[in-house]
């Protein structure tokens, strides 16, 4: 009866501290200001980041082949555009 008492509390113990340690998001803290050739046509998706919950700046977040993210400042033209170039490449592979 001992051990299962302190089995429970201790269960109870490790949920606890994994419920206080919050969550932190994988957000991005700045932008790169340009991608090369080669990096661009690594790129195998992105997604968008919004400024809500604990990001605190928007950004396009370019998924790269080995599963590095690289972020980028949406309004800038090159984002925009690499942005169309993914998404037709990944409508041709439906």
């Amino acid at each position: 009866m001992r051990f299962q008492a302190l089995f429970f509390l201790l269960l109870l113990t490790c949920m606890y501290l994994t419920l206080a340690q919050g969550s932190y998001e994988n957000c991005c803290l700045r932008h790169v200001t340009g991608l090369k050739k080669s990096t661009k046509r690594n790129v195998v998706s992105y997604r968008i980041q919004e400024t809500d919950g604990g990001c605190n700046i928007k950004a396009v977040v370019f998924i790269l082949k080995k599963g590095k993210t690289v972020c980028a400042n949406p309004s800038h033209k090159w984002v925009q555009h690499l942005r169309t170039v993914v998404d037709k490449v990944l409508l041709s592979l439906l």
